[in-house]
Order: structure tokens, then C-alpha cells, then sequence
């Protein structure tokens, strides 16, 4: 019989794939001697199973969780449902990878009108026992009867108002007693049911449950966000409950053994006495610093931090630790890996190795690299002065500005139409993660640092600030107030999550500097990858803050960006428009000292690091007005100008324009089809390139370009503008007496030019695989238009797994790039290939890229930190051998 329940005594830490992250954890400690409540875990195989058997479990399944109930209630000494003694347990979900707040949980399993009463004598303490019913009803009619949890809240918050009371703790046993007949009451009314009063049944309809909620709306988009398969399941875990909400020697809490969003060395969180697990993280009540359980407690504060310590050790990270003091005992729910800001999570590695807990490799390994985009953002610029509107809780660092809003659903809708929203809620449920993903940033009124906002805001590098109870939300009216400042829907505010700072109107923003951790992890990085880093740069200014984040040269410099500015436009459409070679070249040789000084700008910035100079690649339909517009303008000239020599001049540009209109201009007359046409375009940018060579020379500056020659399918294509590039080389020679060391290659972006390598190569120094145009043309699909209409819903749909201009296609594309790499090195072995399109800076792709054996690989300035980390992750979870057997075979 296929085991499907585990008893906590019976699984460990290597077990994760089948019991969840938290059973897997909740196994270890047991195993290590730590006060973990006992219990059992249902396995993500038993979630699997349930879907497949249409949302049912098997009788097998039932079987085995009753056999596992029965050794809980021997070990306990407790049994479900006996009003004598009873059992209570919870039920929690628990995932492979952690998705904090995705799933769902119940807490006080066990209790109903008979049990109530015989934990109230037991525990001498009715108020307890009466709030403990209550607590379950709301939370098993929520996730398991489907009936929302704002009526229960608003008939909680009735009868505080109307006995006068502040806070849920003022409240009796007896005023308990009259809130579970009216919660009750809520649930026949919506459900047409009585609540019910079995155990075991409560107890499997919660199971049903949280399967159910592995598929949830806000489940689905978590998986989806951080890219975690559906097909895991999540595990259940049923666990006697201990109680922190029965009276002042008693309490609850969650913390992290460094904090989670510096990453500095000691204990961070917070704890509420007198309360249960989810009060912390529901934010209904603002908890306590975890220090000041020193005076509160000053025993159990010394063991848990012990017991953090023992943590941290054995798991050889930072642990996230939820905890219940029960009558002064100390128990541990539940540790996990916590999650942490890119700032923490550099800090936490780097501090760890010369802790001597773990190694290098291991801690270039600890860092997500799509994390460092969090650190290469702007920060609020202190030279200007701040005007504090309210502070909260810093509970995710970075600063934000962005129009206020108040509702998820709007948010997404503002930020799809391209406006910075920042969001605005009382506290956040994971039924907004749609809204936080829209946001800049967000702001609740209630809650501490381990809320909901906090965790997932932290996890996606946005910045957040919680408990800002200055804050008075008024949702129905769609504004804030701070004590007579009103802030409506759409006002401009920006956040300091790093200090919990909301301020009035936008402030200026200055760039990120880099900690001397950050530092310290790109050198480690550097001393590991063996796959060189280049940036895609076409300015001085870009080229500079390349260098400043460790890029090692250029490894696209698009020329035809150069031409986009608007006094240069005319220049160009001049060059494009002439009729013959001699109005041509009058054109091109106002362009061509342009062009130079470009040149000059770039190489310099580079000192001495190689720097791939694309040569002009755009469709000329850019450089021209809209013909659509033109026609417009011809038409009212002809109507109230008929003779006019503006009217002559517009037909004759738009006849031009007709001539070089094109069904399909990024298939059209472009890249080197322009050069094989117009040759004397190609030789002034080659001409350019020479001369800024020779002018930096005379200044003692070292340039290596690398001249790429742009679009070629066919090795004849290249081996004529070789040529050209060659003999514009010894024109520049002969005039400025000079030697030029320099190579000439192409840009791999038509599947012919990959299949046809072996030849090309023959004639090429080196490949650039331009992976941008080389996906287009793989699949078929127009950029814009796939991801405007149909690529997200093709994602979504599980027809591709990722969007292939985001994370390189390797089945289809990655194979052109691998035989591209193969036959060209056949040809030549020295060969010289890297990529340049977007990919480049991607981790899933530049792992790709050093598997395939490339040399290096080009992405945007702000990426270079991310793709050095990434080169040295690849390094080091690949061996040499396995990269040279893959590119041989």
C-alpha cells in the first residue's frame, strides 16, 4: 500500500519534494529534540491524488489519516471530540516552496458545543475557551463554508461597540457565548446549514480545503510570479495546537534569527501576548518588538534565542520562526528559510562566510540574481527636504513615488494603462497580491513587520511601510486622512520603505550605490565565472555606467540609435531620400563626423575593453513621416494650395515614401541588405569607426573595435562587407599613417545564418547571437504584436512556459544558437561567440549561454551585476567537462 501520512517522528529535512517545506521542517526539529507540537503531515502525493480522483480523497487516504490520528491521540493523551479531554488541532498547507499567505490554514480543529465547555473546565479558564470556539468558527466558515469573513467581523466589532469595549481581549466569556449564537447564526443563514459538529468531519472538510486552495485564484498567480511549477501539490499538516491565547503568561510570535531586511546580525520580529498564531500576521493588533520579550519573559526569551542559534546552525541560514508561548513553555511551530530583501540577502551570505557557516560557492549560490534589481534602483536624494505626513513601520526598503489608490482591482487597471500607482489599504490579504504586483509600493495602516504587505512586498523588492496607524483610511470615500491633511484617490505621495516615511507630492530620486557586501559577492562572482560579461551600450554615458557595474567591454552598440535624435532625423532622412550615389554621399558626409565623435565617446569610455559596433540596422520606414499623415497634408494642400511648391515638395517625399514602403519592414530592406544596396552607408560608419581609432590613439587611448556586420543569412552577404570594412580600413590607414587592430564579424539572427554556420564562419571572426530577432524569426512571431495579443495568454494557457523574449527558448532557438556555436567553431575553433539580446542579462539563459560553451554574453548596464552573478552560478553548478561534451557532440 502507497504511503501517503507521515508522522512528524517519521520524515526529515531531505524529504521536502514529498511532505512540503513545512512538514519537512517540522520533521527535522522533531528529529533534533526541539519543543515541537506532534502530529502528521499529508503528502503532496495525497494532493496529487485528490485531483485526480475529481477533488476527492480516496478511501486508502482516509484510511491513513485516521490510522495517524489515532497514534496523535495516544501521544497526546487526547482524543478528537472527547469533551473530557479533548484534542484540538490545526490544519495548515504547507508547499514545497515557501508561499506565505497563498494557501489557506485552520486553527482550533476539534472544537464544538461539547468541547468548548470541557476545555473551559480543564483549563480553568472559560474566556479562553468561548474565544477559541469563536476564532474557529470564523476561520473553518471562511475557508471551508465559503462564507466571508466580513460578517463575522462586522457582528465582532457591533458588540464591542455596543459593551463599550476597545479591543477583543475586554470581552467575557459570556459576551463569547452570545457572539458564537450569532456567528453561528451567520452560517445557517448563508450556507442553510447547521455548523458542524463532528470532529472528523470538520476535519477532512479542512483537508478538502487547503488541497483546494493549491489552486486558488492568488495561489495560482504566486506559482506563476516566482515561477513554481502547479504540478507539486501541496502538502496538509495536522498538528495538536498549543495556546498562546490563554491568559498573560502566554503568547505568540514570529521572527527571523537575522533581520530580513538589512540582514544584520541579530533577532528581528515581533509577538502579541495573550494571542493566537494568526493575530500576528493578520494585523489585526499592532504586536511587540521580540527584544522587549526580554522583560516580559526573560526565560523564555533566552531559550528561544538559544533555540535560534541551534536553528540557524543546523539549517546553515536564516531562519524564519513561528512561535507559541503556552503558560510560560515555549513551542516551535514551524522554521523555514526567511525570506529576505537582495540587501539582506547579500549581507547574510558574505556574514555567513566569514562566520565560517558556509563557503564562497555557497554563498554566490544563497543570492537570487533577479533579486539585484532591487539594489541597482533610485533612492530619495537627501539634498531635498522632506515634509513627513505620517510614519509607519519600514518594512521593505526602497523608495517609491506614485499616485494614491485604494483598491487592487484598480490598481492593476492604472498600472496596465501605464500610471505609478502606490497602494493604500488598511492591511493587505493575499487575495491583493494582483494589486501589489501593479503597485510601486505599498501602505498599510495596521499590522507590523511580519504581515502579509510586509512579506510579500519584500519578497518582489517594493517597497512597503506598514502599521502607519497616523493613517485614517476612509475606503467609501477613497481618501486618507493624517490629522486635518485630507489625501485623495490619484494625489502624488512618495514612500520611504526604508525608514517608513510618507511624504506629499513627488520627490527627486538619486541612483543606487553599491554596499561593500555587493561589492564583495561581484568579486567572489568574478573569481568563479568563466563566461565574460559585456553590456549593450550606444553612449558614453551608458558605456561609463557599464564599467561602474564590471561590464568587460561592448558587446552591442546599436549605430542606428545614434540617429534618433531629433537634429540628426533630418540628416538621415537626407541620406535615405537622395536620388543618386553623389546626393548620397553630400548626406553621409555631414553624418559621417557625427558618427566619429560617437565613436570617440564610446571607445573611450571603454579604455582599452573590446567594443562591438553594429553597423546600421533599422527598417528606413523609421527615419520617414507617417505615410498615412503625409497623405492627410497633400490632400488639404491640394484642396487650398493646388500650385504651391510646399504641395510639389510633400508628393515628392511621399512618392519616396511609397517606394520604400514595405509590407514587412523587419524582414524587409534592413541590416546588411542595406549595406549589399547602398554600400557607401556601410563605408562611412566603417570609415567613422577608423578615424575616432586614430584620434584616440593620438590621445594614447587603446580602442578595440569589433565591426559587426548586421542581419547576414548568406555567407556571400558577409564576405562582400568584410571586404568593405577592410578597405575602409586602409583608406583611414593611408591619410592618418596609422595600423588599426580590429575583427569583423556578424550578428546570428535568421535561423540560415545558424544552419549554415560552418560557412559563415569562414569569413566571420566572431558570432553575436542576436537573440532578440533570432526568436522572432524561430517562432514566427512579431515582438510586439505576440506580446500585445496573444503571448500572455499562450503563458497563462501552459502552451509556452515562459515568454520566449524573456527567458531564452531552448528547445527551438537554444538549438540554433548550439549549432551555430558547433559548426562555426568546426570551421574555426578559435571562434569567438557570445549573445547580445535581452537574454543576456537573464540567470535561466546566461546558464544556457555557459553550457553551450559561449565566451560571453551582453546585456544592459543596470544587468551586468545580475549576469556576473548569474555567469558564476552557472560555473559553479556546471563542470568544465560537461560544458565541452555538450558543445563537441
Amino acid at each position: 500500500m502507497k504511503k501517503f501520512v507521515y508522522l512528524f517522528n517519521e520524515g526529515n529535512s531531505e524529504m521536502r519534494n514529498l511532505l512540503g517545506g513545512k512538514g519537512a521542517n517540522l520533521a527535522e526539529m522533531t528529529k533534533i529534540g526541539l519543543p515541537v507540537p506532534f502530529g502528521f503531515t499529508i503528502s503532496t502525493e495525497a494532493c496529487n491524488a485528490y485531483y485526480e480522483n475529481n477533488q476527492s480523497i480516496s478511501s486508502e487516504i482516509q484510511n491513513q489519516v485516521l490510522q495517524a490520528l489515532s497514534e496523535l491521540e495516544a501521544e497526546t493523551g487526547k482524543k478528537l471530540g472527547n469533551p473530557a479531554n479533548p484534542l484540538l488541532v490545526s490544519v495548515r498547507s504547507g508547499a514545497v516552496f515557501s508561499m506565505p499567505g497563498m494557501m489557506d490554514t485552520i486553527l482550533n480543529l476539534g472544537m464544538n458545543d461539547e468541547t468548548v465547555e470541557g476545555m473551559a473546565t480543564l483549563t480553568n479558564n472559560p474566556r479562553f475557551a468561548y474565544d477559541s470556539y469563536r476564532r474557529f468558527i470564523q476561520m473553518f466558515s471562511d475557508v471551508v463554508l465559503d462564507v466571508d469573513t466580513f460578517f463575522f467581523e462586522r457582528l465582532l466589532e457591533e458588540t464591542r461597540e455596543n459593551k463599550g469595549y476597545s479591543s477583543d481581549p475586554e470581552l467575557t466569556a459570556e459576551d463569547w457565548k452570545e457572539v458564537i449564537v450569532g456567528y453561528k447564526q451567520i452560517v445557517k443563514k448563508h450556507t442553510r446549514k447547521s455548523f458542524p459538529q463532528d470532529p472528523k468531519e470538520q476535519l477532512f472538510l479542512s483537508i478538502n480545503a487547503v488541497f483546494d486552495s493549491w489552486n486558488n485564484q492568488r495561489a495560482i498567480v504566486y506559482r506563476r510570479l516566482n515561477k513554481i511549477p502547479g504540478h507539486l501539490g501541496t502538502a496538509v499538516n495536522i498538528q495538536s495546537m498549543v495556546f498562546g491565547n490563554m491568559g498573560n503568561d502566554c503568547g505568540t510570535g514570529v521572527a527571523f534569527t537575522r533581520d530580513p531586511s538589512t540582514g544584520e546580525n541579530r533577532l528581528y520580529g515581533e509577538y502579541l501576548i495573550n494571542a493566537q498564531g494568526e493575530d500576528v500576521v493578520a494585523g489585526i493588533r499592532t504586536p511587540q518588538p521580540i527584544h522587549t520579550l526580554k522583560q516580559e519573559m526573560p526565560e523564555v526569551y533566552q531559550q528561544f534565542s538559544d533555540t535560534c542559534k541551534v536553528l540557524e546552525q543546523h539549517y546553515r541560514d536564516m531562519q524564519d520562526i513561528e512561535f507559541t508561548v503556552e503558560r510560560g513553555q515555549l513551542f516551535i511551530l514551524q522554521t523555514r528559510n526567511g525570506k529576505r530583501t537582495a540587501q539582506a540577502a547579500i549581507r547574510v551570505a558574505v556574514e555567513m562566510v566569514k562566520e565560517g557557516i558556509i563557503n564562497k560557492d555557497e554563498a554566490l549560490l544563497r543570492v537570487d540574481p533577479d533579486q539585484l534589481n532591487q539594489l541597482l534602483h533610485r533612492r530619495i536624494d537627501d539634498k531635498f527636504e522632506r515634509t513627513q505626513l505620517a510614519k509607519g513601520l519600514p518594512a521593505s526598503p526602497g523608495a517609491a513615488t506614485g499616485s494614491v489608490v485604494f483598491d487592487a482591482d484598480e490598481a492593476e487597471i492604472l498600472a496596465k494603462d501605464g500610471k505609478k500607482v502606490i497602494l493604500v489599504r488598511p492591511e493587505t490579504t493575499p487575495d491583493d497580491i494582483h494589486g501589489i504586483v501593479a503597485s510601486q509600493a505599498v501602505i498599510t495602516s495596521r499590522g507590523g513587520m511580519t504581515s502579509h504587505a510586509a512579506v510579500v512586498a519584500r519578497g518582489m523588492g517594493k517597497a512597503c511601510i506598514c502599521g502607519c496607524e497616523a493613517i485614517k483610511i476612509d475606503l467609501a470615500a477613497k481618501e486618507f486622512y493624517v490629522g486635518e491633511s485630507v489625501v485623495k484617490e490619484g494625489d502624488i505621495i512618495t514612500i520611504d520603505g526604508g525608514t517608513g516615511e510618507v511624504m506629499l507630492g513627488e520627490i527627486p530620486m538619486i541612483e543606487p550605490e553599491l554596499s561593500n557586501e555587493f561589492q564583495q559577492l561581484l568579486v567572489w562572482a568574478d573569481e568563479v565565472r568563466q563566461l565574460g560579461v559585456r553590456t549593450n551600450a550606444d553612449n558614453p554615458e551608458d558605456s561609463q555606467k557599464a564599467r561602474e557595474f564590471g561590464a568587460e567591454g561592448i558587446g552591442l552598440c546599436r549605430t542606428e540609435h545614434m540617429f534618433m535624435d531629433p537634429t540628426r532625423v533630418p540628416l538621415v532622412q537626407e541620406m535615405i531620400l537622395a536620388e543618386n550615389y553623389d546626393e548620397r554621399q553630400i548626406a553621409l558626409s555631414k553624418l559621417l563626423p557625427l558618427q566619429q565623435g560617437d565613436f570617440e565617446g564610446i571607445l573611450e569610455a571603454m579604455q582599452g575593453f573590446p567594443v562591438t559596433i553594429r553597423l546600421l540596422d533599422p527598417p528606413l520606414h523609421e527615419f520617414l513621416p507617417d505615410k498615412e499623415e503625409l497623405i492627410v497634408e497633400c490632400t488639404k494642400l491640394q484642396i487650398t494650395n493646388p500650385n504651391s511648391e510646399e504641395l510639389k515638395a510633400k508628393e515628392l517625399l511621399l512618392k519616396k515614401v511609397r517606394q520604400l514602403d514595405e509590407f514587412n519592414p523587419m524582414l524587409g530592406h534592413r541590416g546588411c541588405r542595406l549595406g549589399m544596396i547602398y554600400p557607401e552607408i556601410y563605408e562611412m560608419q566603417a570609415k567613422a569607426i577608423f578615424y575616432a581609432v586614430a584620434t584616440l590613439a593620438d590621445k594614447g587611448v587603446e580602442a578595440k573595435p569589433e565591426i559587426m556586420i548586421p542581419l547576414v543569412g548568406h555567407v556571400n552577404e558577409l564576405k562582400q562587407m568584410r571586404q568593405l570594412v577592410i578597405d575602409a580600413a586602409n583608406l583611414v590607414k593611408e591619410e592618418t599613417g596609422r595600423e588599426f587592430v580590429y575583427t569583423v564579424g556578424t550578428m546570428v539572427e535568421v535561423p540560415r545564418a545558424a544552419l549554415t554556420a560552418d560557412q559563415i564562419a569562414e569569413e566571420a571572426d566572431f558570432f553575436s547571437f542576436g537573440t532578440n530577432d533570432l526568436t522572432q524569426t524561430t517562432f514566427g512571431y512579431s515582438r510586439d504584436d505576440a506580446e500585445g495579443k496573444f503571448l500572455q495568454a499562450y503563458i497563462e494557457n501552459k502552451v509556452l512556459p515562459d515568454n520566449p523574449f524573456a527567458v531564452l527558448d531552448r528547445e527551438g532557438v537554444g538549438k540554433l544558437v548550439e549549432t551555430g556555436v558547433r559548426l562555426g567553431r568546426q570551421t574555426k575553433p578559435e571562434l569567438k561567440t557570445g549573445i547580445c539580446g535581452e537574454h543576456g542579462g537573464e540567470k535561466s539563459s546566461i546558464e544556457f549561454c555557459y553550457q553551450t560553451g559561449l565566451d560571453y554574453v551582453s546585456c544592459s548596464p543596470y544587468r551586468v551585476p545580475i549576469a556576473r552573478l548569474a555567469a558564476a552560478q552557472a560555473t559553479i553548478r556546471f563542470s568544465e567537462k560537461d560544458v565541452e561534451t555538450l558543445v563537441v557532440k
